[in-house]
């Protein structure tokens, strides 16, 4: 499969809240040879308050924010065509899974588009950052790394990238760091080609599940407390081997004595979960784990100083216990059940309900006609849909592009609920006018002391910009 290697830089930092003002990306082929690539910039969305420090991090202007070709709705169609033309590839980048694309999920849901774009088949998804800290874990000399004060390797990619003699000073830029995911990536399969099939095998859900089903023992690798590590693991029974909830592989660490865990009731073993070390393993199926074959985890510690006899003997009780595996399920679940009705009450905004209640096919079947449809019809298909989220995302888009075709009373109500989020005094998940102010304050006294005149104007830019946008919505 062809990999298509993408970015985005954000006007903020939540997901829930934030909107991409740049993306790019690269398609190339197993070779790494390039077949095609695209960057958009946009505009920031109507009645949105940026986050200042975003927007320093990716040096983005306040004339591109304000003055870009094109609208942020008008973006997201763009890139919408683009990963459909790519469509048959795996969607990476650098550190995706917990934010990109996250946030193009949560704004092609608000933006009325299909949101899981990036893995659907027959796409499916992974991470450079995965890839790179299990080829690391497998063999440190792979990537030269800097070194961090708590004496760990640094997998940023402006890092990585610099150490491998790359040009990364342009780094943050979208496009930019789609291309230098990709460079990390190639110099990998050049160096550790025995690897690279494995790491991409995991891409998708199903392709995971298969695996840890039909494998005896695996090699798990996962990252925590800044190190990359390999654990030798056997898969529970294929028959109950998959949290019934969260819908993730489960697996026991072989370096656990387990024949004192295998009669224990739900409740003890609910306990036992909570020692460390961990003898229960999560594969998060759908988020590209990295399974090697068990071969890679038997020369790590302390496996490598284990009896082989003995690492097989504990594979096949665990493997073999259909009783034990069924108890660790529903001990899983229930420690899942426990959790959510722990969870805070507060109301769920539409924003960030989008895994909460998933759209109706009935309703995703309209989004094409929507998009295809003139501001006028717009206005009058958001009737047909049935999920009340939608029809208030539709009419917050029709206020930010045609807001001439708003019956006045809908105009008014949508300007005085933008009004009452940004500029509320609060403590909000969104970012505020009051707390743009105190961060630019913040910001003014660092860039202040570091004498940095760059900084300094552009924060003076962001404050007047706010300020209109304080004066617009202060009169609705």
């Amino acid at each position: 499969m062809n990999l298509a290697i993408w970015d985005i830089e954000s006007s903020s930092a939540a997901t829930d809240w934030a909107s991409i003002i740049e993306i790019g990306g690269v398609l190339v082929d197993q070779n790494f040879k390039e077949i095609d690539r695209f960057q958009f910039r946009c505009r920031l969305p109507e009645g949105e308050i940026p986050q200042a420090m975003a927007l320093i991090v990716n040096r983005t202007s306040i004339k591109q924010l304000t003055q870009g070709n094109l609208s942020h709705y008008q973006m997201l169609g763009e890139v919408e065509k683009i990963f459909n033309k790519w469509k048959g590839s795996i969607f990476l980048g650098w550190s995706n899974l917990n934010f990109d694309d996250e946030l193009i999920r949560k704004e092609f849901f608000k933006g009325i588009r299909y949101p899981y774009i990036t893995n659907a088949s027959p796409n499916k998804r992974h991470d450079g950052i995965n890839i790179a800290r299990a080829a690391y874990a497998v063999n440190p000399s792979v990537l030269e790394t800097e070194i961090n004060e708590k004496n760990n390797p640094v997998f940023k990619l402006e890092s990585l990238s610099r150490m491998q003699g790359l040009d990364s000073s342009d780094a943050h830029s979208a496009l930019t760091d789609a291309t230098l995911t990709a460079k990390i990536l190639s110099i990998i399969k050049k160096r550790q080609p025995s690897t690279w099939d494995m790491f991409l095998r995991t891409a998708s859900r199903a392709d995971t599940e298969t695996i840890f089903k039909k494998e005896e023992i695996i090699t798990l690798n996962e990252y925590f407390y800044g190190k990359s590590r390999l654990y030798l693991c056997a898969p529970l029974h294929p028959k109950h081997c998959i949290h019934q909830i969260y819908k993730w592989g489960q697996a026991v660490d072989l370096r656990i004595d387990i024949e004192p865990i295998l009669n224990m009731s739900i409740n003890d073993l609910k306990l036992e979960m909570k020692k460390t070390p961990k003898f229960l393993r999560t594969i998060r199926s759908n988020k590209a784990p990295i399974i090697l074959d068990a071969e890679y985890g038997m020369k790590a510690e302390p496996y490598n100083a284990m009896d082989l006899s003995l690492i097989k003997k504990r594979a096949k009780l665990v493997r073999d216990n259909e009783k034990f595996s069924q108890n660790i399920l529903i001990a899983l679940r229930e420690i899942a059940e426990e959790k959510e009705q722990s969870k805070s009450q507060l109301d769920i905004y539409a924003e960030e309900s989008i895994y909460h209640k998933f759209t109706s096919n009935k309703d995703t079947a309209l989004f094409p006609a929507w998009h295809a449809a003139s501001w006028q019809d717009k206005l009058k298909l958001l009737d047909k849909f049935d999920d009340d989220r939608l029809i208030g995302f539709g009419k917050k888009i029709i206020y930010q592009e045609a807001p001439e075709v708003l019956p006045p009373d809908m105009l008014k109500s949508i300007k005085r609920s933008i009004s009452k989020r940004i500029l509320s005094e609060k403590f909000e998940k969104w970012w505020t006018v009051s707390a743009c102010y105190n961060e630019i304050d913040t910001l003014r006294d660092k860039y202040s002391n570091e004498n940095d005149q760059e900084k300094l104007k552009f924060l003076d830019e962001l404050n007047s910009h706010v300020m209109s946008i304080q004066k617009k919505y202060e009169n609705s």
